[in-house]
């Protein structure tokens, strides 16, 4: 069974990478682009095949390891 975690920073975070990001497309000549919020993607794949089971697993793992969920939020695909 596979799992996506998406790791984005929670409002009123700063995002120092976002910002160089939004002034990297701004220097490419791609106008209009108001605001950037970068964050992280990340694909697991479980032996489990129960998916409510393989959901608590990978929350678990997001509260330990992927996200630091001080300044982060994640959401948790799995299927």
């Amino acid at each position: 069974m596979k799992a996506r975690v998406h790791v984005t920073l929670k409002n009123g975070v700063l995002d120092p990478q976002g910002k160089a990001i939004g002034h990297a497309l701004a220097s490419l000549g791609f106008a209009g682009v108001n605001d950037v919020r970068q964050g992280k993607y990340i694909e697991i794949e479980l032996a489990e095949t129960d998916p409510a089971k393989a959901r608590d697993s990978v929350k678990a793992m997001c509260e330990k390891l992927l996200a630091n969920t001080v300044i982060e939020n994640y959401s948790v695909e799995v299927g």
